[in-house]
């Protein structure tokens, strides 16, 4: 195959790989065509909304700060989604007798075929109708489109490339699982900006725009306002900017495709090797106490960083739970009782244990023969959890009230926190022993099929008996805030806070203990549905 040949099989390949996608099923590939309706509709109205804005004061700011957007979607888009494009994967070539330039040149325009290129090309496309303004800038606007899209799509490729052996292995279907985490907090960060572009308008753009202007993909459209502002010097750099990042992308690309085409895989070795050093690594065992309280930490520990499902919820917890206070204290109406809300989402990682571990269960159970097994087995999950919640409830305590320089209400709202967390954990412990249910392994749901219903006994249930547990303590808050004289003596809700968590915990776990340890069979019978 001569390499003036190959760039149109490659096409037509691109077209074939969608068109017997579309066959595997009717739900395949009706989802398909509601996704693809779905973007195109988005775009349109996009850009429409654009030439809509033609002529505003600051819209070149907003055009800027989108062709940044859409360099960025497409930079993180292989990492979140490797399987959504099965020609990300250039390891399916190597048999193949090609040299990396044509093959290159091939892939790119490959590329250009879909549902993204063509949204990308919308908004392109409607960003240079709203700044352009005389013929020069409507040419130059021309090339700045070409250019912005080539760049998106060979940054996808070089960063797939990149990162071949990642996506190709289990962290790489970690970083899929978490994809939603990041969709649900960027939907959060525009929802934030839009907020405040809404009360300040667009002009609140024009600092990031003025850095924005200078980073590829980005500086292909700002060179258009630049040419209808009569700034040909500087719309000449902006395009030089833009094409010489195309090239080192081209270069970079071309380059991991020469070593993913003539280097030996030896992802297996290392892998092999990684997994010896690790195993006879005592690095956090040592930092743990010895005999079984260690050994569950430690094991529970090791599931959050390395199950996919685990370290999603964690991770999602994590983020929100700092997100809700800092955003709103950001806004200026938030309150240092938001923090609470850390507390609240990491507790909520006690609910379900045993249907944490899934079919594995079954090794755990073996090792309950007593109400005291199960006692130590609960307690130490719940020290587990602890290691990481604690510190990072004060943390986004700490953080908040900095945020309101509202310090003096600084221990109270730490020792709601901390009662919170220890309400959560005392009903999390009971109602993973009294309402277990299955999480499936595959896919995205967390709650197997016919066991709805016990997972919102469990969780929902368990919050409401938390909040009513803490009742005592918020009680007490509201009592010393109203009182004339409680201003001196909030201070003492933290250790009262503290107390009454270490207090609800104990009794928490003392409660599952013997249930845990009545009911195995059945916990191990319903967490091993999924």
């Amino acid at each position: 195959m001569s390499d003036s040949t190959i760039t149109p099989v490659f096409v037509r390949l691109k077209l074939s790989l969608l068109r017997n996608g579309l066959r595997q099923s009717g739900g395949r590939k009706a989802a398909y065509i509601a996704s693809a309706v779905f973007a195109l509709l988005f775009a349109a109205l996009q850009l429409i909304g654009l030439i809509a804005l033609r002529g505003h004061a600051h819209v070149e700011s907003l055009v800027v700060l989108v062709a940044a957007v859409l360099g960025l979607g497409w930079a993180v888009m292989p990492l979140f989604f490797p399987s959504g494009d099965e020609t990300l994967d250039p390891t399916r070539l190597v048999m193949l007798p090609l040299r990396p330039r044509p093959l290159v040149r091939a892939l790119l325009t490959a590329s250009l075929v879909g549902i993204g290129p063509l949204f990308t090309l919308c908004l392109l496309i409607g960003s240079v109708v709203a700044v352009a303004r005389g013929g020069a800038a409507f040419a130059v606007g021309v090339v700045a489109v070409a250019l912005a899209l080539l760049v998106c799509v060979a940054l996808a490729r070089a960063v797939a490339a990149a990162n071949v052996r990642l996506l190709t292995s289990r962290k790489g279907r970690d970083l899929a699982v978490l994809s939603g985490l990041v969709i649900a907090i960027g939907a959060q960060v525009v929802n934030f900006g839009a907020q405040r572009l809404g009360a300040s308008g667009l002009g609140e753009l024009d600092p990031a725009a003025d850095v924005l202007q200078w980073v590829p993909p980005a500086s292909a459209i700002a060179a258009v306002h630049a040419v209808g502002e009569g700034s040909y010097g500087l719309a000449a750099a902006q395009l030089a900017l833009t094409a010489g990042a195309l090239a080192a992308l081209l270069a970079v690309w071309s380059r991991h495709l020469t070593r993913l085409m003539t280097s030996p895989d030896g992802s297996t070795l290392p892998a092999a090797e990684s997994a010896a050093r690790e195993r006879t690594s005592t690095g956090l065992g040592r930092l743990l106490p010895s005999g079984r309280t260690g050994t569950v930490m430690e094991r529970s520990l090791r599931y959050v960083w390395r199950d996919p499902k685990t370290k999603a919820a964690w991770v999602t917890s994590l983020a929100i739970g700092l997100i809700v206070p800092v955003f709103n204290a950001w806004q200026g109406t938030g309150s240092v009782y938001f923090a609470c809300f850390a507390a609240g989402m990491l507790g909520i990682q006690m609910y379900n244990q045993f249907g944490q571990d899934t079919s594995a269960f079954w090794m755990v159970a073996m090792t309950i023969s007593s109400t005291r097994d199960a006692y130590v087995e609960l307690r130490a999950r719940a020290l587990a959890l602890l290691l990481i919640t604690l510190p990072y409830a004060t943390l986004v305590t700490v953080v908040t009230t900095a945020m309101l320089g509202d310090w003096r209400r600084l221990p109270e709202a730490l020792g709601l926190s901390f009662a919170l967390l220890g309400a959560m954990l005392a009903t999390g412990a009971w109602t993973s022993a009294r309402f277990p249910y299955s999480i499936p392994q595959e896919g995205y749901k967390n709650v197997a099929p016919g066991q709805t219903g016990l997972a919102w006994i469990s969780i929902f249930g368990g919050m409401i008996a938390a909040a009513v547990l803490c009742a005592p303590v918020i009680a007490l808050t509201i009592w010393l805030n109203v009182s004339a004289e409680g201003d001196d003596w909030t201070w003492l809700l933290l250790p009262v806070g503290t107390a009454y968590a270490a207090a609800l915990t104990a009794v928490g776990l003392r409660l599952a203990a013997p249930q845990t340890a009545r009911r195995l069979p059945e916990i191990l019978t319903a967490v091993s549905k999924g």
